[in-house]
């Protein structure tokens, strides 16, 4: 291989923790591959030693959005005639129609997809993605950035962001390999591919099976198992904080064990509030039967929400807020970006936790990562939503090949004392054990390779002579 540039294309911020925030540089570099992020996102990763060059686009066009949505509205179409399975109509958002503009884009999508509802329309709705990215300024900016820079291959960091769609197809017009990454465990389901590559990097074999079945334009050869990197952080112990250390910096009682209870986005989890309070009426009737027990809540990083004041202002003396350490840089989602640093504190809440508890969250992974149980709450709230339900959350695709009893299922607010009560005992080892058995099925393992596997496949794609 005799071009060692590698693009590690960064679209948005979501990939800075797995891509800059991990080993994944260094063990790059290791290998002798000289690294450039293609940075997108506010963040200065010259200031953490990163060579880096900029892209010049902060949104794509209206009518590239347009067609992005259309063309998940119809994948989802394809899958639920190809599976007889409406469990895909959940992924949907619904249409806006709140102002002049957002309506006119709700009824050309509408259009859209009823002209191009099949999977021959599919196609043509994606070869059309393609020829108007392709008229655009940014992707001729992206084509001579890539003619004069050269890179042996570019590698985009997530699947479901438009602005990376024009830097590939450039990539792909010179003749440079691409490859994308698929970004977590829920994705393909839903219909979030926005990009095509040459190549496709999956967690598992698992992931690698759902990624022929949605998209059978894509063949075997061109996906890869490597596991992701965003485990690899629990397993370098160095990171870990003495425990009277912590617990000072934090505020918490060096006296008590504590159970982690990890927020959900607004959308997944409206009720997170209603589920914290039941969790700490039920520690509070453990503390009465002795057991000195304390809550660490740590939010969801993209929620800003006023929606637990009331719940943590009340019951400060059971439960500790510990904010992530996320930089806020705009109002979207995708502008609240992660740190190297909430890495090191989410490592070091669940090396300094006995357990955690929330709603169907891939907190599960972490914690089984550090051999401890976790528990979904399971139950829906008397004052609930129409539109919204627990058996609506579980019911989704990624839930469907839990093993039995990897998790502890939380039924009712009256059972939580006494499950909790069980998994802080030996009883909690089987529940580890079948985690771990699921773990190993979403991710390849061993998981704390991740990097060495992705960077190894680079390689071999470059010694393939594309290079």
């Amino acid at each position: 291989m005799s071009n060692k540039k590698i693009f590690i294309l960064l679209p948005d911020g979501v990939g800075l923790r797995n891509f800059a925030f991990t080993d994944f540089y260094s063990k790059g570099k290791a290998t002798g591959m000289d690294l450039i992020f293609w940075n997108n996102t506010p963040f200065d990763l010259a200031k953490i030693g990163y060579k880096e060059l900029r892209l010049k686009q902060n949104r794509s066009s209206l009518f590239l959005e347009v067609l992005k949505n259309a063309r998940k509205e119809i994948e989802l179409n394809c899958n639920i005639r190809k599976s007889k399975d409406t469990v895909y109509d959940s992924y949907r958002f619904p249409f806006s129609y709140s102002t002049f503009k957002s309506s006119t884009k709700s009824y050309i999508i509408r259009f859209l997809i009823q002209l191009f509802d099949s999977e021959r329309g599919l196609k043509i709705v994606r070869d059309l993605i393609k020829k108007t990215e392709r008229k655009t300024n940014f992707y001729s900016e992206s084509y001579a950035l890539l003619k004069e820079q050269k890179p042996a291959l570019v590698f985009c960091t997530n699947q479901r962001i438009s602005l990376a769609i024009a830097p590939l197809l450039a990539a792909q017009d010179l003749k440079i390999p691409t490859a994308t990454f698929i970004f977590s465990w829920d994705n393909l389901p839903k219909g979030t591919m926005v990009v095509e590559t040459d190549y496709y990097f999956v967690w598992s074999a698992h992931m690698k099976k759902e990624l022929l079945y949605y998209y059978p334009y894509i063949k075997e050869n061109q996906i890869v198992v490597t596991g992701t990197p965003q485990f690899e952080n629990h397993f370098q112990l160095n990171n870990i904080i003495d425990r009277e250390i912590f617990f000072n910096q934090n505020g918490l009682d060096i006296k008590k064990k504590y159970i982690c209870y990890s927020g959900d986005d607004v959308t997944t989890s409206p009720y997170d509030p209603d589920y914290l309070l039941d969790l700490i009426k039920a520690v509070r009737k453990l503390n009465k039967k002795g057991k000195p027990l304390g809550i660490i809540f740590r939010r969801c990083p993209v929620d800003f929400s006023p929606r637990f004041n009331s719940v943590l202002e009340e019951n400060q003396d059971i439960v500790v807020a510990i904010e992530p350490r996320w930089d806020k840089v705009g109002e979207g989602w995708n502008t609240i970006l992660p740190t190297k640093e909430d890495s090191i504190l989410q490592f070091n809440i669940i090396a300094h936790t006995e357990l955690v508890v929330n709603l169907g969250s891939s907190m599960v992974f972490d914690y089984v990562s550090h051999k401890k149980p976790c528990a979904y709450m399971n139950y829906n709230p008397e004052k609930k939503d129409p539109n919204w339900s627990v058996e609506r959350i579980y019911n989704y695709i990624h839930f469907r090949f839990i093993p039995d009893n990897a998790v502890v299922w939380l039924n009712s607010p009256n059972e939580i004392a006494d499950k909790i009560e069980i998994m802080l005992s030996d009883g909690a080892q089987k529940v580890v054990e079948n985690a771990q058995e699921w773990f190993e099925k979403i991710n390849q393992h061993p998981a704390q390779e991740a990097s060495k596997r992705i960077w190894e496949a680079i390689d071999q794609i470059c010694k393939k002579g594309l290079c």
